[in-house]
């Protein structure tokens, strides 16, 4: 059997990582014993964290040629968030609770996309619909993801079935969720060891909005203050960035994960637009959102309505 190559979006955050690796014990529950997860980039320390704590091997980073390789994409669909030859690859399965963008195949697929919170929440109900063995560590995988992306449950992104699949799942992988969560989330929280370049792409992702490419990334802290106090070398990777990717907009989001709360950094010839998407007024490019935590739910729809 050929293999089946499974992986998340670019600079992959717990979902992305954790969702490869559960999809791929679900595939091989079901008899394709060559599912194989793979990372698109590298391994933040939140991710680390949950793979250490479950003790799962961290996936390998993918580079070979997709060219008629069979493929399940899993917590993205837009191409430009994906492989570089996914275009090239044969679209199998995905599974994802983002917008669908910029994605087409040749051929039928098996297409799964659901308002949850998190990937990981999808496919712990195609467990249950299956009968598969949750095992304890893909159990603690799919806790991690919900966590990450919930952010302890505090996003508005956050469903109530995100929340019953982790209490449903906490027995199975013998966590504390709150503790447990609150410890995961420190963990990739620290910048100050962290270059410019590591800060915009830990979690950055590309847009097609309108006419414009635009950049966002998210940097999660318990301290806005000590990223904003690099705000000069930031600003000016970012510019470096938008030139040489040809990003029309690079919108940095810095989210407080204890108070629930984020400060934007902007950068581009439409940077204006930006603050009217939130209805305030950037002052020296920036600008503080109370309640914004979410990049998928309260950021992207307004920008990109802004822009359109």
């Amino acid at each position: 059997m050929a293999k089946t190559y499974i992986f998340g979006h670019k600079n992959p955050d717990t979902d992305a990582i954790s969702s490869a690796i559960i999809m791929a014990d679900f595939e091989q529950q079901t008899g394709n014993a060559e599912a194989t997860p793979f990372r698109l980039g590298e391994i933040g320390p939140e991710t680390q964290y949950a793979l250490d704590q479950f003790k799962v091997s961290t996936p390998a980073l993918l580079s070979d040629d997709l060219n008629d390789q069979n493929v399940i994409l899993v917590d993205h669909n837009e191409f430009q968030q994906s492989a570089d030859t996914i275009d090239k690859a044969s679209i199998k399965h995905v599974v994802d609770h983002h917008r669908i963008s910029n994605f087409e195949t040749a051929a039928p697929l098996y297409y799964r996309a659901e308002p949850v919170g998190c990937t990981a929440t999808i496919l712990y109900k195609m467990y249950k619909e299956r009968g598969f063995e949750i095992k304890p560590e893909i159990a603690g995988l799919m806790i991690s993801a919900i966590i990450s992306d919930s952010l302890l449950f505090k996003s508005p992104t956050c469903t109530q079935e995100d929340i019953e699949a982790a209490e449903a799942l906490k027995s199975i992988a013998n966590v504390d969720l709150e503790a447990y969560g609150l410890e995961m989330l420190k963990a990739g929280a620290s910048t100050t060891d962290k270059t410019a370049t590591e800060l915009l792409n830990m979690d950055a992702k590309s847009f097609n909005m309108g006419d414009y490419i635009t950049r966002i990334g998210q940097v999660n802290t318990v301290d806005i203050n000590e990223v904003f106090e690099r705000q000069e070398e930031l600003e000016k990777e970012m510019l470096e960035v938008s030139t040489n990717e040809k990003y029309d907009l690079f919108v940095l989001l810095v989210t407080d994960i204890i108070n629930s709360d984020s400060k934007i950094l902007v950068v581009g010839a439409e940077k204006d637009k930006v603050g009217s998407a939130f209805n305030v007024q950037l002052e020296n490019n920036t600008a503080f959102l109370p309640g914004v935590v979410s990049r998928k739910k309260q950021v992207v729809p307004q920008i990109t309505e802004a822009l359109s």
